[in-house]
């Protein structure tokens, strides 16, 4: 046996890149990833990908977080669709993306040569590291869409925040055979201070973020075997 980290809380899927995601009970995993996860994105005139920040790949498009999007029946064999910030789905994505967004150069695009991932496969985060974040804005709503993981992970009492750290380098096996390799964390950007449905815009998040961790949060992963992800799963260092 090795060293328990904590079980599965919450599964994330994230069909449209940068809009809100989907709680799962479970989902299948590949080397790229949750299948189906960001796998379409907003996409401009220049190939940038919709975010919330200005870089050589990505493109500020505010508003992206108060959307949703979701595979129709869970299954990512088809295109996911888009809801509005009601929580209606959209006949035509890109349509109503153009309408949205106010401008005409954007598509709703499924992934080609360039990845859609900011850096790696996985994110996972843990409640001890969120439970910090909470505790340091008092007044704050928080909850893990801020930091948009793929894999929320319930730590037992006592666990100090950040304590994803001290997993880079290993490897943990998550319920049967899914082996995920922790490699490092994200650097986080104004992402995590957006606004999103019932979550207010706050400058605080990042600046804790950055005062208390040099503004990295969760740990990053490879796919080391592919498996499934279930909510309850142990979380077990190899």
């Amino acid at each position: 046996m090795g060293t328990v980290l904590g079980t599965i809380e919450r599964i994330w899927r994230y069909p449209i890149k940068s809009t809100g995601g989907e709680l799962l009970d479970e989902a299948a995993v590949d080397a790229r990833g949750l299948v189906g996860d960001r796998l379409y994105a907003v996409r401009d005139a220049e190939g940038k990908f919709g975010s919330g920040k200005n870089t050589r790949r990505f493109r500020r498009m505010p508003g992206l977080l108060q959307l949703q999007s979701r595979y129709p029946g869970g299954a990512a064999t088809e295109a996911p669709e888009l809801l509005t910030p009601d929580g209606e789905p959209v006949a035509d994505p890109t349509s109503y993306m153009r309408h949205y967004l106010d401008r005409n150069d954007v598509e709703v695009a499924r992934e080609g040569a360039v990845s859609h991932f900011d850096q790696l496969p996985l994110s996972v985060l843990t409640t001890a590291t969120v439970d910090w974040v909470r505790a340091a804005v008092p007044g704050v709503p928080v909850d893990e869409r801020r930091f948009r993981p793929n894999l929320l992970v319930r730590t037992p009492p006592g666990t100090p925040p950040f304590v994803e750290d001290k997993w880079f380098g290993s490897t943990a096996r998550i319920g049967g055979a899914l082996c995920l390799r922790f490699e490092r964390s994200s650097e986080r950007c104004v992402m995590t201070n957006e606004a999103q449905q019932d979550l207010p815009h706050s400058a605080l998040i990042l600046r804790v973020i950055a005062q208390a961790h040099d503004m990295r949060l969760d740990a990053l992963a490879t796919v080391a075997q592919p498996g499934r992800v279930r909510l309850g799963d142990t979380v077990e260092l190899a």
